[in-house]
Order: structure tokens, then sequence, then C-alpha cells
């Protein structure tokens, strides 16, 4: 009788075992993952590289040939500098041709204005115009644009307009200060306009509060032009005094003239100042002083060589004596 062969017995899995299954098959799923994620990467990198060679084929990138010049590397800063150089050496055309570019990279307030100028100074009051309604519109507190906007209604004659201007540039500067502008010049601008409006008492403000202002320099037309005020309401006394400190300016500052030209300039204009003077005194009853002008006025139209004014001032005298 043949033996009944023994039955291998299977030992239970323990937990450790199954633990440990479990943790390969987590590692290889893992791994598997890692696979396909770089299988995908790996073929998305190679789409946009063929794209990209593709559009580089169809566009081919500028061939070192390409000449790169000076005025290609200039910044927008760069050509508001080298437009204000030529538009103070008078290469207008130049100057607007180099703020056409800085307009188109940057669209600023300031570039308007100043391109404005440039236009305003070629003729071109149209474009000029054009160019400061849109720095306004850009900066509603633009002192320059305002002032600037302010010059070209004064040519246009257009004065009402020209006041409102400077009484924005005026509000603008005391909120928002420009460097380039005084408060000092902006009433003299404007009690120049309320002078032209016959807005006597105004101008006579306006030239007040100029000459009161710390900043910048005394100017002797603002004293000339506040006596002309002051002659046409009847007030000749203070009318003469300015018409003194006028001279007094122009007798400070005019070594500091830059030419020949801008000083026989001043000395004419401190010999109007004389006879305007001498007039009032006339005026006022006293012939002496009136006199003693009128040799002023003479002694310059002598150093001028202005024989005309000479021989107008000599009669003068003569009828006073």
């Amino acid at each position: 009788m043949k033996k009944a062969k023994a039955t291998k017995k299977v030992k239970p899995a323990t937990k450790k075992t199954v633990a440990t299954e479990t943790s390969c098959a987590s590692n290889i799923w893992s791994w598997t993952i890692y696979v396909y994620w770089f299988i995908i990467l790996f073929f998305i990198a190679a789409t946009f590289y063929i794209i990209g060679r593709s559009h580089e084929f169809l566009h081919p990138a500028p061939r070192s040939n390409v000449v790169v010049t000076e005025e290609a590397l200039l910044q927008p800063d760069d050509y508001i500098a080298s437009a204000k150089e030529k538009l103070i050496s008078g290469n207008i055309e130049e100057a607007i041709a180099e703020l056409n570019t800085a307009v188109d990279a940057n669209a600023s307030s300031n570039l308007y204005a100043l391109r404005g100028e440039a236009y305003m100074q070629s003729g071109d009051y149209q474009k000029a115009l054009s160019d400061f309604d849109a720095a306004i519109e850009v900066d509603g507190m633009n002192a320059i644009a305002f002032y600037d906007r302010s010059l070209l209604n004064t040519r246009l004659e257009n004065y009402e307009a020209a006041l409102a201007d400077i009484n924005n540039a005026l509000a603008a500067q005391s909120m928002k200060p420009s460097d380039i502008l005084t408060m000092r010049n902006l009433y003299a601008k404007r009690g120049q306009l309320n002078l032209w409006l016959k807005n006597w008492q105004g101008a006579i403000a306006d030239y007040t509060n100029s000459l009161a202002r710390a900043e910048g320099s005394v100017s002797a037309n603002v004293y000339a032009e506040r006596a002309e005020a002051y002659t046409a309401i009847g007030e000749y006394e203070n009318a003469i005094n300015d018409y003194t400190s006028a001279v007094r300016v122009i007798s400070e500052q005019i070594q500091a003239a830059p030419t020949q030209e801008d000083r026989e300039m001043q000395s004419s204009n401190a010999m109007a100042y004389f006879e305007k003077s001498a007039a009032l005194n006339l005026n006022l009853g006293k012939t002496e002083a009136a006199k003693t002008d009128l040799e002023s006025a003479f002694a310059i139209a002598v150093a001028l060589n202005d024989e005309e004014s000479m021989g107008r001032i000599q009669n003068l005298i003569n009828g006073l004596n």
C-alpha cells in the first residue's frame, strides 16, 4: 500500500511580507509616473523646438550686415537733450524731426510742449497750438504748456485767451512748480497782458508782485511798463520813480550783456526812459528836472553816435532854455 503524498503546507503571509510587496508596487508605480512625465515633457520641448525652428525659417533674424546707427541707439531723453540744443542753435527742422521720434516713443506732456515750442519757432502756429493742447490734455497742471500757449495766443493777438492761459500757468506753477519758470516772470507776463488790455490797476498789481519775488533777476522792462500804467492813470510821480529805477537796473546789468548789440539796445532803452521822465516832469511843472533828464538822454545819444536822437533832444533842451 502506497503512502499518501504529504501535502505541503503553505505558510500564510505575514503583515511584514504584504507591506513589502505593497511598497515595491508603489515604487514601481512612482517610477512609471516619472517616466511618463519625462516622455511628455520631452515631446513638449521637442514640439516647441520644432515650432521655433520653423518660425525662424519663415521669419529669419536680421543678418549681421544690418547697420545700427547712432540714432537707433538714442533714448527719448537723449532726443530731448539733442532737440533742445538744435532749437538753441536755430536748427528747427532737425529739432522737430528728433522730437517726432521722441513723441512716438513716449508721448509725454513735456515732449508735446517742447515740440510745440519748436513748431512755434518755425511759424507753424496751428501745429504748435495742437501740441500745447495735447500737453495740457495729458497733464492739466503743466505750467510750461499753459505759458507757451499764452505766448502763442499773444502772437496771434488773442489777448483774452492768452490772459486765461497765464492765469492757469500761475495756478499750476504754485501747485506743481517747474524749474524752468519763475513766478516773477509769470506775474510780469500777466502784467504785460493787462497793460495791453488797458487794465491799468491789474497791470500795476502784477508788476508789483513780479518785483516783490525773490527768484530770478529784475527786468528794467517791468519798471518801465509799470511806469506806463501809472502814467495812464495820472500818477506821474510814481511813473517817474519807475523810469528812474529802470535806468538804474540797466546801468547795473549793461556790462553783463552778452553782445555789443545788446548793450546798445539797453542804452537806447535808457535814453527813451529819460525822455519819458522829462515829459512827465514838464507836466508836473518841474522844468529843471526835465532838463536834467534830457541832458542825460543826450549824453547817451552821443555815446551811441545816434545823430537823429542827438538833434531831437538838443532841440528839446533849447526849448527849455
